[in-house]
């Protein structure tokens, strides 16, 4: 998937169909009314809010949100204020019912990766969780990014590396990810890139998982399984990351 409209169509399918969050809250161990459309776990999604160092008050930017899902739990952890952007508009709808179903108030809009639609300086701390891949051209992303955080924000990326970039197993856009380079590259400071191989424990036997399951008539787990069978072909040829970097102060 690449447009807006594919993922207008996969969030549509996904809001029918209770089998495939259920096996990702279970899996990934997320808390149960936490709606992900990612493979961030729970102790990954412990691991960013501590990276994030939010405080009550500060303004959390989930950038790629999808049904707003871990931005949404961050707030009723940090009590931040959370604004939430994706091209689906079908992923914003479905962010802004969920806010309202948890009684938790937030903002969601559409924009990108490239062109997120925020005033410059605008956001104290900003998350990308398992989306970053899809940015083109990357390091435009970065410099979006850099662009709408304050001086001294917190910028806290979460992907997938190619082992080796020049591997054709792997799409290209995974292959084009390499954030030790790319964010000083984009001016951001302080930045870490850790391996995360405990992640991929967890994300390996997820999609096995997804694999067992009758999808029936049920498009999203039928997506699901297609992309696990995927995933688990090309499944050592990429690492898993945790990126974490700052807004210079000047």
């Amino acid at each position: 998937m690449t447009s807006a409209e594919d993922f207008d169509r996969w969030y549509a399918d996904r809001v029918e169909s209770p089998v495939a969050d259920e096996l990702v809250s279970r899996m990934l161990g997320l808390p149960p009314d936490l709606q992900s459309t990612s493979l961030l776990t729970g102790t990954g999604l412990d691991e960013v809010v501590a990276a994030l160092n939010l405080r009550e008050g500060q303004v959390l930017l989930d950038l790629a949100c999808g049904r707003g899902g871990y931005g949404l739990e961050i707030v009723r952890r940090t009590g931040c204020r959370l604004i939430g952007v994706d091209f689906s508009a079908v992923a914003i709808d479905q962010a802004r019912h969920r806010a309202t179903e948890l009684a938790i108030e937030a903002e969601f809009q559409v924009g990108g990766l490239t062109d997120i639609g925020l005033p410059a300086a605008s956001a104290d701390a900003l998350m990308i969780i398992d989306a970053f891949q899809f940015a083109k051209p990357k390091l435009d992303a970065l410099a979006e990014c850099r662009r709408v955080l304050r001086p001294g924000g917190r910028l806290v990326i979460t992907t997938w590396e190619a082992l080796d970039a020049a591997d054709e197993r792997l799409p290209l856009s995974m292959r084009q990810v390499d954030l030790a380079q790319q964010l000083p590259a984009a001016g951001f400071a302080d930045v870490e890139v850790t391996s995360k191989p405990e992640w991929r424990v967890i994300e390996k036997a997820f999609w096995q998982q997804s694999l067992a399951v009758d999808a029936g008539d049920d498009p999203a787990m039928q997506s699901m399984q297609a992309e696990a069978r995927r995933v688990l072909e090309a499944f050592d040829l990429r690492r898993r990351v945790l990126a974490t970097a700052t807004a210079p102060l000047q």
